[in-house]
């Protein structure tokens, strides 16, 4: 049996949605901001992704 308490805590994560942040700094919230705004990009990039893939994959598959 191990103990696993020893092990080392994965950082919390940068954003949390719904998160209070009223006690956050103006430089804070734009840095937000931006991290959010990457955050979306990477995500679209991986949606387009995926749609090329399908489109791909149905006009192969068509009769």
């Amino acid at each position: 049996m191990t103990n696993d308490d020893d092990r080392p805590q994965p950082p919390p994560p940068a954003h949390v949605v719904g998160q209070d942040l009223s006690r956050l700094s103006v430089a804070e919230l734009r840095a937000r901001i931006e991290l959010l705004h990457a955050e979306i990009a990477r995500v679209e990039d991986a949606l387009r992704l995926k749609d090329d893939v399908r489109s791909a994959a149905d006009s192969l598959f068509k009769f």
